[in-house]
């Protein structure tokens, strides 16, 4: 999906208040998230690249936010593709 911030997914897909926007430089794969219930959340976190993402997972030690849900790299693949 598409709007102005640019294209994202729901990474909680009963939680449409939460989108992960997705973005590809010559940096790589980053991704950034948004939530219709924290609007400072945008502001106060910039795009993290997918290589910090990756570290983060490796420290992920169980919990109720699952780093690899979340950031997906496929769907961030697919959407950057098809650009929708």
């Amino acid at each position: 999906m598409k709007d102005d911030r640019g294209l994202y997914y729901y990474p909680f897909p009963g939680n449409k208040h939460v989108r992960m926007y997705v973005r590809q430089d010559a940096d790589g794969f980053a991704f950034r998230m948004w939530n219709q219930d924290d609007p400072e959340l945008w502001e106060s976190h910039g795009w993290v690249p997918h290589d910090a993402i990756v570290q983060a997972q490796a420290m992920y030690k169980g919990g109720a936010f699952d780093p690899k849900r979340a950031y997906d790299l496929n769907l961030a693949k697919a959407l950057i593709r098809d650009g929708q």
